[in-house]
């Protein structure tokens, strides 16, 4: 699984990082930081990520 967040469409609302704190997390300045590829186990998070993003800039790849 390969993770992909489109930054130009990213406004670091955050509501990925409540979904999937494992793999997104905001900095120190509050800019959305993610592991692009995480572990499978975390598949359902990540889907959920990217269900709840506002601006559906999250995209998952195989």
């Amino acid at each position: 699984m390969k993770v992909v967040v489109d930054m130009n469409k990213c406004q670091d609302h955050g509501q990925c990082v409540f979904a999937a704190p494992d793999v997104f997390q905001l900095d120190t300045d509050g800019r959305l930081a993610y592991v692009s590829d995480p572990d499978d186990a975390l598949c359902d998070e990540v889907e959920e990520a990217a269900d709840v993003c506002p601006l559906q800039a999250i995209r998952i790849e195989d």
